[in-house]
């Protein structure tokens, strides 16, 4: 049996693999918004999901409007041809996805377009962005 040799430390992350080249080619298909750009997408009709664990929406508050989805489960919930989708759900419909600071919900956003949300994107700086610029947040429970 031939044995594959571990990488290099200075190999990991290097080339075509790992999650820096993961996360710079999903972002390139991003047009990444701001806090106030998602506060007026929310308000003009766009959706706003919410994607951090519910211990972290608990302790931290959470995005009046948003729906929540917990990332297990998100794909299912965001195919607009699914049978688990979420209501009111169309591939035109802007929908902004959010995390605790944009890393997750760039991942989540690039897959929501392969999925035919021709609209998604994600909050740049994740919601700890959102609460940073002052705007509209639920109480956290303390």
């Amino acid at each position: 049996m031939t044995r594959i040799p571990e990488p290099r430390a200075e190999q990991v992350g290097t080339g075509p693999y790992g999650i820096e080249h993961l996360l710079a080619e999903s972002r390139e298909k991003l047009a990444r918004v701001s806090p106030q750009e998602a506060y007026e997408i929310q308000r003009d009709g766009g959706l706003i999901i919410d994607i951090r664990p519910e211990s972290d929406r608990l302790t931290d508050g959470a995005i009046p409007g948003a729906l929540t989805v917990e990332r297990i489960v998100l794909e299912w919930r965001l195919d607009p041809a699914g049978n688990h989708r979420l209501t009111g759900l169309h591939p035109q419909r802007p929908v902004v996805l959010v995390c605790n600071e944009g890393y997750a919900s760039s991942l989540a956003a690039a897959q929501a377009q392969e999925l035919g949300l021709t609209k998604a994107t994600d909050l740049a700086g994740g919601f700890r962005a959102w609460k940073e610029q002052g705007l509209p947040t639920t109480t956290a429970v303390t």
